[in-house]
């Protein structure tokens, strides 16, 4: 871009680059979207539908796996908040790499925002963890997949909102399949504990709060994601540490972990890293094809991971699982269908019966002819 100034006449002349020149490579289009390296702005829309969906089955079902194999470990079970804290370690060491690859480097986002932000995300995170020593992996990701039901509850009580019909089904819907599903626990499971149902819930509400409260302070400063993450983890990992000093549970989860590395850190180092990668994708997925795509990909992912954890790990199965799952999954399509009801155009009743009736006119004149 060339700037010509004269004395004589008072007028600036600007020269865009045409197409064909080539950008300085130091300057990227607003338009690419880069995960892992790979600029998926290169790629046709199947491409980048393909890669997105490909990263996120991979990892994020890798993230599961890991997840259930370390609380498999005898005696692991009692320290969830400890793996917590490494994960955040781990998630902060990852932001921080991230974040010195891009040149912005700057803080955008106030201090008293990321420590809000840092305490639901403990609460998230280190609740959700410590709930696996209590349920069935699969009791915890049907719960992960009712973020709706504290969202608007939270959103009557506090905001004064109102509900259309959709959005209220789809809350009826997921309660009954989350009780369906846990009475189903509770009978064939024979470790079951309603603790962990009530550390769920509450990972659930917090994880309710903590997306409204990050989508506003990035819009409002203008942050980056690898800002958000180096910041909240890292203020997390501090909150975590003191919370396990002052209560005494530093020390053994330190010890147990010690005498088995390989499945502790080790495998919460791939447990993190997975996890990390698989959020790129979904941010990407996001970005490129909309929410309403996003919430397909990753509803199938939760479900596969669900299959994949009773093939893996051996665990006592009832229908009842399926039926109750099946009926969260009605109840996420009523909650996707009611926030794209312009883009997804659903037959009446009304529209049905009146096919039908034509239909059946239609088949008497051919028989009388």
């Amino acid at each position: 871009m060339d700037l010509k100034f004269t004395s004589a006449r008072k007028y600036v002349s600007i020269s865009v680059p045409s197409k064909s020149q080539t950008m300085s490579p130091h300057i990227k289009s607003v338009d690419d979207v880069i995960v892992l390296g790979i600029n998926l702005s290169k790629f046709n829309k199947p491409a980048q539908f393909f890669i997105c969906v490909s990263g996120v089955f991979m990892f994020y079902l890798i993230y599961g796996y890991l997840q259930e194999l370390i609380f498999s470990v005898e005696g692991f079970k009692p320290f969830g908040w400890y793996l917590t804290l490494v994960q955040f370690g781990f998630y902060s060491v990852f932001g921080l790499i991230e974040l010195q690859l891009i040149q912005d480097k700057r803080r955008r986002i106030p201090g008293k925002t990321y420590m809000i932000i840092a305490f639901l995300t403990v609460g998230t995170m280190g609740l959700s963890n410590t709930s696996l020593g209590y349920l069935n992996y699969p009791t915890q990701v049907i719960f992960k997949c009712c973020k709706l039901i504290p969202v608007m509850v939270g959103g009557v009580f506090i905001q004064g909102k109102r509900y259309n019909i959709a959005d209220v089904s789809a809350a009826l819907c997921m309660s009954l399949g989350l009780i369906w599903f846990t009475l189903a626990d509770s009978t064939v499971a024979p470790n079951f504990n309603l603790t962990g149902v009530i550390l769920i819930s509450l990972a659930l509400c917090a994880d309710a709060v903590i997306g409204n409260v990050q989508e506003k302070a990035m819009k409002l400063h203008n942050g980056s994601n690898s800002e958000m993450v180096l910041y909240s983890y890292s203020i997390g990992f501090l909150y975590i540490l003191f919370g396990l000093t002052c209560t005494s549970g530093l020390s053994p989860a330190v010890a147990f972990c010690s005498q088995h590395p390989i499945q502790t850190y080790g495998y919460a180092f791939l447990f993190s890293l997975t996890g990390y990668f698989g959020i790129s994708f979904v941010l990407a997925l996001i970005k490129i094809f909309g929410a309403l795509l996003a919430v397909t990909v990753t509803t199938g992912r939760k479900a596969m991971t669900i299959v994949l954890s009773f093939l893996f790990f051996a665990k006592p199965f009832t229908f009842q699982y399926v039926w109750s799952g099946l009926l969260v999954v009605l109840g996420i399509f009523l909650n996707v269908y009611s926030k794209n009801m312009d883009k997804i155009k659903l037959p009446s009743l009304y529209g049905i019966w009146k096919k039908n009736v034509e239909e059946r006119k239609t088949r008497t004149l051919s028989q009388t002819v």
